[in-house]
């Protein structure tokens, strides 16, 4: 089987009439494997990540939390490219803090994004727009990835389907870039491409195309700019790679006495890819550390790792968001103490075919032992603290070890990895299956092939999901009135994720935020402004710059701002005004 992804065959003469050459231009673009393949994953995102695309400027998928702030990142992002690229890690959140916008992981691949339209309805409309792009990403990505490493199109669409919308995904419905993983597959499969290499071909020096290893090289940055959290296992697997990649190099110009075909081409493609590469993720790394030396408090210890380690049976059990499985495994998942990164099910019909895979095969037995290697050490990495007494060796090796690491507390995300090995393997056993039907005449043949679409409609049925999709919460009209740099009561929880997304109209600053510590600056804003109004208080955030302090009533009970409205303000100096159910107070 042809290993390499097909391409547009050359126009050639035909019969038909004047003016039919441009239409079977067009069909023959509209019917190529590849125009296919890019229109069934917007069609299978749309379908599988339904109704996200209902109420796109109302509603957001999986809750009010994470989703919220990362629309707000993706319009960050564009705003600041479009009008101070400087100052883009310098965000309006958590003032008067610096590098804020690497408070988390930026999403900064999806900037682009925010150069269309503003306010937050388009920031709303935008989220829900690359969500569903994001599934389609990754089911094109590792479809192209296993076309290219040699199974056949049923294969690759069952490993694009299990791969993209697998079960443990679900879980992650509010967690943008843990799904953004299309980037990866993408990248490999280019790289793969470029050097002419495939399971089932080798290395075929003719299929070299340097154009495609640079093209891989720049997505593969792309990815590792949407954030470490998933970017950094991504850098290592390619330096191991790379590292591979030389040692068989050299070993088979040892072994033969000859130097095996590579060409100038290739070599500087790879040294200018990589130099690109290596320069974007060396460039970020060194914000994300320059955010750790401001706020040494924000690093965490390997109990925190140990706290998110999943047991060896979170691999079968289903997130809550599964359509089928979800209910099934409710039990299952209160044996869990963290079910969103503990449910870790790839699907039951991928580990089958995976397993179906490892004897039944288009891959060499020599390949599927070493991807069944691949999928085992990965699978005991992801158990993190639970492997063995604490699982050193293994992940927390790594955490101790790898520069870097000790910042990936959540070993579970790791089956990204797992289940694209576990793909490959499907694929292999299902292109295999595709083989022998075509073997098969007359009726036996095509009973054959309709009986294999049935893997595909079963890991379609295990991506069918129940996320819910909440309205988003809408600012106060008083929000709009109030003058920068400004603080909003209550300044604590998940409603502060909401504050930084109503500034995406006008910009604002904003002295909240929320991310996984908290600043220096933001501690003493908090402790200082538990009193307000009063005299320490306004002289404190007058000290810092703040000119307004909004009060949101509806959101102070069970908070130490609770009764801040009905506190007086008489010789304070500053002036109130009661708007639309909000409280303003002027400094």
């Amino acid at each position: 089987m042809e290993a390499a992804a097909p391409t547009i065959e050359p126009e050639t003469a035909s019969d038909e009439p004047e003016g039919g050459g441009g239409r079977s231009r067009v069909r023959r673009v509209l019917t190529h494997e590849w125009t296919l393949a890019v229109l069934g994953g917007l069609l299978l995102a749309v379908v599988l990540t339904w109704p996200t695309l209902k109420h796109p400027a109302s509603t957001i998928p999986g809750d009010i939390g994470d989703p919220t702030v990362q629309a707000w990142q993706m319009a960050w992002g564009g705003h600041a490219l479009l009008t101070d690229p400087l100052s883009l890690w310098h965000s309006n959140t958590f003032y008067p803090e610096r590098y804020t916008y690497a408070y988390t992981d930026s999403l900064l691949g999806y900037a682009p994004a925010g150069f269309i339209g503003s306010g937050l309805d388009a920031t709303i409309i935008r989220y829900n727009v690359m969500y569903v792009l994001l599934y389609a990403l990754a089911f094109i990505g590792s479809y192209a990835l296993v076309r290219q490493l040699g199974a056949g199109r049923l294969g690759a669409a069952v490993a694009g389907v299990a791969w993209a919308f697998s079960p443990w995904r679900l879980a992650h419905g509010g967690h943008m870039n843990i799904l953004s993983t299309g980037g990866i597959a993408l990248s490999l499969a280019m790289l793969a491409r470029g050097h002419g290499w495939s399971l089932t071909g080798g290395y075929q020096p003719d299929k070299r195309r340097p154009g495609w290893v640079v093209a891989g090289w720049l997505t593969a940055a792309w990815q590792v700019s949407l954030g470490f959290g998933i970017g950094l296992p991504f850098v290592y697997f390619l330096f191991g790679a790379c590292v591979v990649a030389a040692a068989t190099y050299a070993f088979s110009w040892w072994r033969k006495k000859a130097r095996p075909p590579f060409g100038r081409r290739l070599l500087i493609a790879n040294l200018a890819g990589g130099a690109i590469f290596g320069l974007v993720t060396v460039s970020i790394a060194s914000v994300y550390l320059k955010v750790t030396e401001l706020n040494p408090q924000g690093v965490r210890g390997l109990e925190w790792t140990v706290m998110f380690s999943p047991p060896f049976k979170a691999y079968f059990t289903a997130p809550g968001e599964s359509w089928f499985w979800g209910e099934r495994h409710a039990v299952a998942r209160e044996q869990l103490t963290w079910p969103p990164e503990m449910a870790l099910l790839p699907g039951i019909c991928l580990i089958v075919l995976a397993s179906a895979g490892l004897f039944f095969s288009i891959f060499s037995v020599r390949h599927r032992i070493m991807l069944a290697i691949g999928t085992v050490v990965t699978g005991l990495l992801g158990l993190g603290a639970t492997l063995g007494d604490d699982g050193d060796p293994g992940y927390i090796t790594l955490s101790k070890h790898l520069p870097g690491w000790d910042a990936l507390r959540t070993p579970g995300r790791l089956m990204i990895w797992i289940s694209l090995l576990l793909a490959i393997l499907a694929a292999g056993a299902v292109s295999e299956a595709v083989r022998n039907a075509d073997l098969l005449k007359g009726a036996g043949r095509v009973v054959a092939r309709v009986a294999l679409v049935i893997p595909l409609l079963l890991v379609i049925g295990e991506g069918v999901n129940k996320t819910g999709h909440p309205p988003v919460p809408q600012p106060p009209a008083a929000f709009a009135q109030a003058r920068e740099p400004l603080l909003v009561l209550p300044a604590t929880g998940l409603i502060e994720l909401h504050y930084m997304m109503w500034t995406v109209d006008g910009w604002p600053r904003i002295t909240n935020g929320m991310a996984g510590f908290e600043p220096t600056t933001q501690a003493q804003t908090r402790a200082a402004t538990v009193s307000f109004p009063d005299q320490a208080s306004i002289a404190y955030l007058r000290g810092i710059g703040v000119k307004d302090v909004l009060v949101i009533p509806a959101y102070l009970p069970g908070t130490p701002w609770d009764g801040v409205p009905a506190r007086p303000v008489d010789g304070l100096g500053i002036t109130r005004e009661d708007i639309d159910g909000a409280v303003l107070y002027r400094l």
